[in-house]
């Protein structure tokens, strides 16, 4: 009976929703930070797969579908921006400071502290786009000459590290402020933030996306050029 579920076509895509399903179940319940839904799904979805001897080539083509509604999901992300537009138009340049002070921080921080501990060239290119939805991480990973599956473990951790601390942050320095705390959640956390932010409020999503969208954009362009001064 387990071969067979195993087997199943749709196996990775049918563990995927439950783990996911399980753990929204849970942070719904339990309401604290260390039961955040991506992270929890995570771990539900590896320790299935460990407990059935399912390696993760097979769950991933039996979970394809997942990263084919993907695209669709991210452009529908476009909805909340445009019925907030004016909002955003009327913060452009406060965004525009913190989407460049805050990206250049962040691959700042990263490669300096992973460079102090010893990190070689391969984990610097792995690490340096930690901050940006997995496809774009990917890529210029391969492109920096680092590892895309490295690149997009750090993706993980950092999506939901963010998701799990940001909302606590945020309370503890007083932001309450829809628009600054999506853009935070967004340019942090990427899709794992966005998930969040829409969670918290429509016009937080909005700010999320935007942040995420522009983040990615901006560091496809820039990081190439940083990491070769670097």
């Amino acid at each position: 009976m387990i071969s067979v579920i195993v087997n199943h076509p749709l196996f990775g895509l049918l563990a995927t929703l439950i783990g996911y399903q399980l753990a929204l179940e849970l942070n719904q319940r339990t309401r604290t930070l260390l039961t955040q839904p991506v992270m929890v799904a995570t771990l539900i979805v590896v320790g299935l797969l460990l407990l059935l001897d399912v390696d993760f080539e097979s769950y991933y083509a039996s979970a394809d579908l997942i990263w084919l509604l993907l695209g669709p999901t991210t452009v529908a992300l476009a909805v909340p921006l445009y019925t907030h537009l004016k909002r955003i138009r009327d913060y452009f340049w406060p965004l525009l400071i913190a989407l460049l002070v805050g990206g250049f921080t962040t691959v700042l921080l990263t490669l300096g502290l992973a460079w102090v501990f010893g990190a070689g060239p391969q984990l610097l290119a792995s690490l340096a786009p930690k901050s940006v939805t997995s496809p774009i991480a990917i890529l210029l990973a391969e492109d920096l000459g680092g590892s895309p599956a490295l690149a997009a473990v750090f993706v993980m951790i950092t999506g939901v590290a963010g998701a799990v601390m940001a909302p606590f942050l945020l309370k503890l320095v007083g932001i309450h402020l829809p628009a600054a705390r999506g853009f935070t959640l967004g340019l942090n956390a990427h899709a794992a933030g966005t998930a969040l932010a829409l969670e918290e409020d429509e016009e937080a999503g909005a700010f999320a996306a935007l942040a995420m969208s522009l983040t990615g954009a901006v560091t496809a362009i820039l990081l190439p050029l940083f990491y070769s001064f670097w």
